[in-house]
């Protein structure tokens, strides 16, 4: 994993992430896994120049403010480069085998609701301080809660969507932020596909995506295929 991501440092990727599962969601259901904010310290420590995160934590596997702290922590150890990113959760059986609550999709998000000022406090609070002014990153487009918390408390948002979807959900979106008064192109938008996302790039990004995010599965040899990463980085050197 760690030459993985300093191979794809190398190349010239922007930002890379890791995930927040306990067990792998395609592929063999029960093969090699490890723990994601462990992970997200071992791809600070491997690399030097990009933007690390998660697509996205879990808000239900942590106390909201040791989020925070073990997020400013790795900051430290960044040099100031991470994204805190954080969901509702939603794999079931996460919460089955290591025994939390699982609930209702209202409820998790109910609680995504309330701990987000606790992460925003907590940040203010912590000594030392984070390196740099940690963002939040929230992930879904559910219309009437998630992209209304986006509007509220994130300054990048993550989804996975072709060109249509994505212009809807930022349209709803951009209805959340004028409620408040917030302007939408404060939130940089964060987004990845089903399909090869090479094939919606453009439109993507002239809808104005500031980023576009492909996922990197680990072979049963250990290896990783960065041919999709590599594809996309040529995409956009050339666009300029």
């Amino acid at each position: 994993m760690q030459e993985a991501w300093r191979t794809v440092e190398e190349l010239g990727a922007d930002s890379i992430y890791t995930w927040d599962h306990f067990y792998p969601l395609y592929g063999d259901p029960d093969g090699k896994h490890f723990e994601g904010t462990t992970s997200l310290a071992a791809l600070a420590a491997a690399t030097e120049r990009v933007k690390i995160g998660a697509l996205v934590f879990c808000n239900s596997y942590r106390n909201p403010q040791l989020l925070a702290n073990i997020h400013s922590t790795i900051d430290h150890l960044s040099g100031g480069r991470v994204i805190l990113g954080i969901g509702a959760g939603w794999f079931e059986r996460d919460y089955d085998e290591y025994g939390y609550e699982f609930g209702t999709a209202p409820e998790r998000l109910k609680a995504l609701g309330r701990d987000l000022p606790l992460i925003e406090e907590r940040l203010t609070k912590l000594n030392p301080p984070p390196v740099g002014d940690i963002p939040i990153m929230i992930g879904g487009a559910g219309e009437k809660v998630t992209l209304k918390l986006v509007a509220k408390h994130a300054k990048l948002w993550h989804t996975f969507a072709d060109p249509e979807t994505y212009a809807h959900k930022s349209q709803v979106l951009a209805e959340h932020c004028e409620k408040i008064g917030r302007d939408p192109g404060e939130i940089e938008r964060v987004i990845g596909s089903r399909e090869p996302i090479i094939e919606h790039a453009d439109a993507l990004a002239d809808a104005g995506v500031t980023e576009l995010t492909v996922g990197v599965g680990g072979g049963d040899d250990g290896s990783y295929d960065l041919g999709e990463v590599r594809e996309l980085l040529q995409w956009r050197d050339a666009r300029g």
